[in-house]
């Protein structure tokens, strides 16, 4: 059997996901019990669609619980105040304003652990195409993107690092 993977993250997604694990763990639980018990008080459960919907509910509570307690057990807590890298150096936790230099568009990404990544916010995952790219790089060099969707050509404005 093969050990999991690590998780990267920051140390306040992971008290996140603890405080998400307690509330599903006692809250939810309760909730998701009360629905069941409910359902049951309506009779015949062969054809209760209620009590089905509560038991699927169970379902998802309980895998979200396994998935919550393997990202809290294979955690790995990522400082991203990097003292090592040098302080204009595109690293975990860098916000990096680049310049898409074919269309003339600016975008500003901050560089994060996969758990944290939202693209619609502007975090994106070092792991990402582009995190991966970047990683590395300072203001003002020019960067080839291979993703999915074809290859990009940035340049780095700047780098601001925590």
């Amino acid at each position: 059997m093969s050990t999991a993977s690590r998780f990267k993250m920051s140390q306040e997604r992971l008290d996140a996901l603890k405080e998400e694990l307690n509330y599903l763990e006692t809250d939810k639980a309760r909730e998701v019990s009360e629905q069941i018990k409910e359902a049951r008080s309506f009779g015949d459960l062969s054809e209760n669609s209620e009590y089905d919907e509560a038991k699927n509910e169970q379902g998802k509570l309980y895998s979200r619980i396994a998935e919550v307690k393997e990202l809290i057990e294979n955690a790995e807590i990522v400082d991203t105040a990097n003292n090592d890298a040098p302080k204009d150096t595109v690293t975990l936790g860098s916000v990096v304003t680049v310049l898409d230099i074919e269309d003339e568009f600016e975008e500003t990404y901050e560089i994060v652990g996969s758990q944290e990544a939202n693209p619609k916010e502007g975090r994106i995952s070092d792991d990402s195409p582009v995190g991966q790219a970047l990683h590395g790089h300072r203001a003002g060099e020019e960067v080839v993107i291979h993703a999915p969707a074809g290859n990009f050509n940035f340049r780095i404005i700047s780098v601001e690092n925590k």
